[in-house]
């Protein structure tokens, strides 16, 4: 009888003083900022704003500026937006450039399924590899 009496009453003492008990953390605390210095041109391409990309080339907006280490023909093929793509082709986009990260248009158009805007790149280069062979 003083086992069934003694181990409730140690498991008890156990439970209160473990409840009570103030946990020991210790937390850090991180800032995190993504910083991206992307220009309004290459957002507007992202987005698909053709008025504004026509205003702002207008404008003389560079159209092989780098932002982010990338094209604004960069921009467009990679969210195959085939109209902006065309319209930057006309001004004199460089599709042979490469990125910081060493891929050119045609790449990132096809490693983010942009099939329309990596066939127009590819007709393109072609066109032009076609007027060099003249």
């Amino acid at each position: 009888m003083k086992k069934t009496v003694i181990i409730p009453a140690v498991a008890l003492c156990l439970s209160v003083a473990f409840a009570n008990a103030t946990p020991n953390h210790f937390e850090k605390t991180y800032e995190v900022e993504a910083y991206f210095k992307v220009n309004s041109f290459c957002v507007s391409i992202a987005k698909g704003d053709l008025e504004t990309v026509q205003k702002l080339i207008a404008r003389g907006a560079d159209v092989n500026a780098k932002s982010n280490g990338m094209t604004p023909a960069m921009y467009a093929a990679k969210f195959n937006r085939t109209e902006i793509l065309k319209l930057l082709i006309t001004h004199g986009a460089d599709l042979k450039a490469k990125s910081d990260k060493k891929m050119t248009a045609l790449k990132y158009a096809e490693l983010h399924g942009a099939i329309d805007a990596a066939n127009i790149i590819k007709e393109t280069l072609a066109e032009a590899k076609a007027k060099k062979k003249k």
